[in-house]
């Protein structure tokens, strides 16, 4: 795992290239702090920031091919290595290393491009090829690393990170409207729409070619796709035993060959299903004993100690935990921001960039982590609830249906006490059953609450867009043959795994401490083998991630396996009222500086801030807005300082 930064295009000097290179990767040192390089020649440059895992002597980049004629810059790590390193061997390849990023470098001078399709792995890479005068880029198939670019007086520069980017002399920070809408609905932008104005993202699954002649061209080779919902015969038809059997000897091996490094790895264990599993996977594969590391908090409504400890107990991990406070939360939300490079609407990252703080501390670089299971194999209680929904509105006029909603959130008191007409109201319309993005309508239309807040200008910026209708402009032509789950799942793992939980609570937040996540429900075979699965096997009646439960049973106890999910969550509007508010909630938030930032009405935020100040956390919908509106206004903070910038306190209180 590294930081990789880059351009392609004429600068006025090599001596001026390596400056900019060096701009560049300084900015993202925190990904690789093990180590610094830099190549710069004629109208190319590339440069890296190391965070050493694998061959630490000789592992060091950019590197060049055998011939000298690829050079590579590389973040992430190719799972399958030394597979593919033996039959290339075998086919006369020579190596100086026994690196993955070596293996790279011979896969495509045999293969090209098309040699993404032979790696497993979580990476971002890219390869000059001197003959060809051709820049060649690739990011992996679920999105897991990051990859920005940007053209600048024909220069086209990219990096890990937005960071290396505004190195670029005459690149800025301007804030994107679209963006941020898209943010307010979705909680990310829509890939390549980044938060920064003129600054694209490589999409999940994707490469960029560019030639020294200016020509830049985008292609997808790797899509996730589900068999249609009338297609019997593409879904597998064989015993559930069997099924659970191949998905547990998948997950083994996805687990197994992320345990290759040169360092010592642990594992994430939060005490759900999902990372139990992989750490009881783990604890079979290592011959020393695993480190374990957990996340707490001091209220029993998100801590979840007791079912962490339990699993510690049960495989003898030896067990590291951090407690985050609710005053932890509020103080670190600026370095969050700056990791995220975006607003955001959850307090989710902040305590997971403090537990990767923990992992480096402890001195580990590398983490196992269960994520992606909720979205593989249909876990989140979006997926039960758009089946008690389709139920619903199947009889609009039924008393009692809408009331099974009450049983998916037993963790969610205020949900309890509603009544039937706002649970109906909220869930249950029957007109939005034909919605391509019916499962998603209660949490984007939640979400959207936060544009209540915005100023006119914004407004009159955002007239006529709806980012809604963007989304279902990009679905798949496929995507109406799928069953519903397929489709909600979808709308999870094409979209929200990586736009937010891999880039906002996966990698940018570890990365802010250079620790590196690797995530074995991420396997693309895991993947495509989990979307050929029926989906009653799914959600089995109300039983989220069915099949998986029925693969771990062997592996784990049953109070885990059987226990019923517990999303993750942190306090959200908490941190950042009462008594031990941090100071910058009322500076950003005082009328003078939301009128010099000119995205949000100061009447409007005052009233909100006003209404949070009294009764703490007050509604999804509410908390939401707020923590966008703060969030927005320190991403100004931190990228665009001179459109943030406010009067004096005292006279922006007048």
């Amino acid at each position: 795992m590294c930081g990789i930064a880059g351009y392609l295009g004429d600068v006025r000097s090599e001596a001026e290239g390596r400056a900019v290179l060096g701009a560049m990767i300084g900015a993202i040192r925190h990904r690789g702090p093990d180590g610094t390089g830099i190549v710069a020649e004629e109208g190319i440059g590339l440069a890296h920031a190391r965070l050493s895992i694998i061959d630490l002597a000789a592992g060091a980049q950019p590197m060049a091919s055998a011939d000298g004629r690829l050079e590579i810059t590389f973040n992430g790590e190719i799972f399958n290595y030394v597979e593919l390193r033996a039959e290339l061997l075998a086919r006369g390849h020579r190596f100086r290393t026994h690196s993955d990023t070596e293996v790279i470098l011979n896969l495509y001078a045999e293969m090209g491009p098309a040699c993404v399709e032979r790696l497993n792995g979580d990476f971002t890479f890219a390869i000059w090829d001197r003959p060809a005068r051709t820049l060649f880029i690739a990011r992996d198939r679920m999105g897991v690393r990051p990859l920005f670019h940007t053209t600048r007086n024909g220069v086209l520069y990219f990096g890990s990170e937005v960071k290396a980017l505004l190195a670029v002399p005459g690149v800025s920070a301007e804030l994107d409207p679209i963006a941020l809408d898209q943010i307010f609905t979705f909680w990310f932008p829509l890939a390549p729409r980044t938060a920064f104005k003129d600054v694209l993202e490589l999409p999940p699954g994707h490469t960029l070619t560019a030639t020294a002649d200016g020509r830049v061209a985008i292609r997808r080779y790797w899509a996730l796709d589900y068999p249609d919902a009338a297609d019997a015969d593409g879904l597998d038809q064989r015993p559930d035993a069997a099924i659970a059997d191949d998905v547990r000897a998948l997950l083994e091996d996805a687990a197994r060959i992320r345990l290759r490094a040169d360092v010592p790895v642990g594992s994430y264990l939060s005490g759900g299903l999902d990372s139990s599993l992989i750490t009881a996977i783990a604890r079979r594969e290592v011959s020393d004993r695993l480190r374990t590391f957990s996340v707490g908090f001091e209220s029993a409504e998100y801590d979840e100690a007791e079912q962490q400890m339990a699993m510690v107990q049960a495989l003898g991990t030896e067990h590291s935990s951090i407690l985050c406070t609710t005053a932890d939360i509020g103080r670190v939300m600026p370095d969050v921001i700056r990791a995220t490079e975006r607003p955001i609407l959850r307090t989710s990252p902040a305590p997971l960039f403090r537990l990767s703080g923990l992992v480096r501390d402890s001195g580990f670089k590398v983490v196992l982590t269960g994520e992606g299971a909720d979205e593989v194999f249909a876990g989140y209680d979006i997926f039960k609830e758009a089946k008690v929904r389709r139920f619903a509105a199947r009889n609009p006029a039924s008393t009692w249906r809408p009331l099974l909603l009450q049983r998916l959130y037993p963790y969610l008191p205020r949900l309890q006490n509603q009544p039937q007409a706002f649970l109906q109201s909220f869930f249950g319309r029957p007109e939005d059953a034909a919605d391509p993005l019916f499962s998603h309508l209660p949490r984007f239309r939640t979400t959207a609450g936060a544009k209540l807040f915005y100023a006119a200008e914004t407004r009159r910026q955002l007239a006529g867009y709806s980012a809604m209708d963007e989304l279902r402009s990009l679905l798949p032509e496929r995507f109406a043959r799928w069953h519903p789950l397929s489709q909600a799942q979808y709308l999870e793992a094409g979209h929200l795994l990586p736009g937010y939980i891999l880039s906002s609570q996966g990698d940018r937040v570890a990365m802010a401490h250079a620790v590196e996540g690797r995530f074995p429900f991420l396997d693309h075979r895991v993947v495509e083998f989990a979307s050929r699965i029926p989906p009653r096997l799914k959600l089995r009646s109300l039983r989220e991630k069915h099949i998986l439960r029925e693969a771990a049973a062997p592996l784990l106890p049953k109070t885990i396996a059987n226990r019923v999910k517990q999303p993750y969550r942190a306090p959200e509007v908490a941190p950042f009222v009462g008594a031990g508010a941090p100071a910058y909630v009322a500076d950003r938030l005082a009328p003078g500086a939301i009128a010099a930032s000119g995205l949000f009405d100061p009447v409007a935020v005052g009233r909100l801030a006003a209404k949070v100040s009294r009764n703490g956390e007050v509604g999804f919908k509410d908390n939401m807005a707020f923590l966008g509106v703060l969030t927005t206004e320190l991403w100004l903070d931190a990228f665009a300082p001179a459109r943030s910038s406010a009067p004096p306190r005292s006279v922006a209180a007048a």
